[in-house]
């Protein structure tokens, strides 16, 4: 079963259009814990996470799914392991997000750890 967006938006640029895949405060996120690893399970992304519910890491985990930027492996096991990781779509995402991190640690006028704490599991370009 495809995910569906509740809601249809009218996308007026391709600026907009990448905001939409991989924008907004955890997509990005997520995708970063992604790169770190060729596989991540659920559990591993929502404690890197640690302030995301887990409703919303489902759902951002859906609409990156249905976007093709990460893929999803289930192993027919007991307990069930379910397996994220990066597809080629969503690695070639890593080099914006990357620029960025970098443009927005370059731009920051306070003392940076303070206001921009750099992430556990995204390079960062100096």
């Amino acid at each position: 079963m495809k995910y569906e967006h509740k809601l249809d938006r009218a996308i007026m640029c391709p600026i907009e259009y990448g905001l939409e895949i991989f924008g907004g405060k955890w997509k990005s996120r997520i995708i970063c814990v992604l790169s770190g690893k060729p596989s991540t399970r659920y559990s591993e992304i929502r404690r890197e996470l640690t302030n995301i519910t887990d409703a919303v890491l489902a759902s951002m985990l859906k609409e990156l799914l249905a976007d093709e930027i990460i893929n999803r492996k289930q192993y027919d096991e007991i307990p069930p392991k379910v397996e994220y990781s990066l597809t080629e779509k969503g690695k070639s995402v890593l080099p914006i997000l990357q620029s960025i991190c970098a443009w927005s640690r370059n731009n920051t006028q306070e003392e940076l750890e303070r206001k921009l704490p750099a992430c556990k599991t995204c390079p960062h370009l100096y």
